[in-house]
């Protein structure tokens, strides 16, 4: 498994829908279920954390279009 902040959005995203279909799926075994809910969890937070900065920015544009620095 690759290194969940090193993930952009689109593939944490892609990874977390993939977690979730395996998990509907009632197929795997405690251990794995819970493996595989715990990082789902985290890449949840990835996700949020990457849509918060997005959010972020884009409120920060000016009428211009240039971003402004924060503080």
């Amino acid at each position: 498994m690759s290194d969940i902040n090193a993930l952009s959005f689109e593939a944490a995203f892609a990874e977390l829908e993939s977690i979730i279909a395996q998990l509907d799926s009632g197929e795997l075994g405690l251990e794995e279920s819970v493996t595989l809910f715990e990082r789902g969890r985290t890449l949840s937070e990835h996700c949020q954390s990457l849509l918060d900065k997005a959010e972020l920015r884009v409120k920060q544009l000016t009428d211009s279009g240039k971003v402004e620095p924060l503080g």
